[in-house]
């Protein structure tokens, strides 16, 4: 009797276990359409808006818009100066952020004790890593130019962007760093590697690929930044070209270029934007179609070179 009765609560439990996972099925696929719906359509309006952009911008994608140098007059207006700016700019910025992010991120994870001071440093850089741009300009406008006395210069616009990319870079060193398996680490101190040898030959060559893609993702976004660079005073309109920083007489390398005013290219995209004539608007169209693609062609690159990496990678 009592066998009797264990089978119809055996097969009601059985039951409702597969009516459980059907709702969780069915869930799920409810999920993944609402997901991929939202992505789609932000996609789509994207790339719409993008083509938008290129179509009013595409009568001035001729070498004599990289060539020529802002003027009053739509017609013979172009970006050197702008992408030129922006280069150098870049330039500061990666020298600066890169290897301070890349040995902060190696340093918290492998070297800092674990405790309250590391908790501390670990919840201000994820926050910094969400601070509004504009917060970066004002303490740049502070600390550089007034607090330093580096003047509205493209050292300082380096060293804003710079502290603006730290953070991202700082956070993709560690998540990077998180996924090596610590096998590897085990392996390598069984053969008798130290503690430097083990994060320089080991962490830090399987986890590049993160790494990398943390400081490309950092680049695309600190070109096309604004807010900053206008607070400490980047000039929006600029005929001339800075210093070289190459030269032919030794030793070939000239800093002057670092204290010389600059413009960028969201700068003078923001001045043609602002100008009533329809002209300057087709030229800031243009513009704006030269950053995105460029900031769409570092990702890609990013993507590629994360790729590439991973698949040599045997573990």
């Amino acid at each position: 009797m009592a066998v009797n009765q264990k089978k119809p609560s055996a097969l009601k439990d059985l039951n409702l276990i597969r009516t459980m996972i059907r709702q969780h099925k069915r869930n799920d696929l409810i999920f993944a359409g609402l997901g991929m719906f939202v992505i789609a359509s932000l996609t789509i309006t994207l790339i719409i808006l993008f083509l938008d952009l290129v179509l009013d911008g595409y009568p001035k994608f001729t070498l004599d818009f990289f060539s020529n140098f802002p003027s009053r007059r739509a017609a013979r207006a172009g970006i050197l100066s702008a992408w030129v700016g922006s280069s150098l700019v870049l330039i500061v910025t990666f020298i600066v952020a890169v290897p301070l992010g890349i040995a902060a991120g190696i340093y918290l994870e492998e070297y800092s004790k674990k405790g309250w001071l590391s908790d501390i440093i670990e919840i201000n850089v994820s926050n910094l890593a969400g601070v509004p741009s504009i917060i970066y300009g004002l303490l740049a406008l502070g600390l550089f130019v007034y607090s330093f006395g580096l003047g509205q210069s493209i050292l300082t616009a380096g060293l804003t962007l710079a502290l603006l990319m730290l953070p991202i870079v700082i956070v993709s060193t560690r998540e990077a760093i998180r996924a090596i398996p610590v096998q590897i680490r085990e392996a390598a101190y069984a053969v008798g590697a130290t503690k430097w040898q083990v994060v320089l030959n080991h962490v830090v060559q399987y986890s590049y690929g993160g790494i990398l893609t943390g400081v490309i993702i950092g680049m695309a976004r600190a070109i096309g930044e604004t807010a900053p660079l206008i607070t400490i005073g980047a000039l929006t309109f600029i005929a001339f070209l800075p210093p070289s920083p190459v030269t032919i007489d030794p030793p070939f390398i000239n800093l002057d270029w670092l204290n010389a005013g600059f413009t960028v290219l969201p700068i003078q995209m923001f001045n043609w934007i602002s100008r009533p004539q329809h002209a300057f608007h087709i030229n800031a169209a243009a513009t704006g179609a030269v950053i995105i693609i460029l900031t769409v062609l570092m990702n890609g690159v990013a993507i590629k070179l994360r790729y590439n990496i991973r698949k040599k990678i045997k573990w």
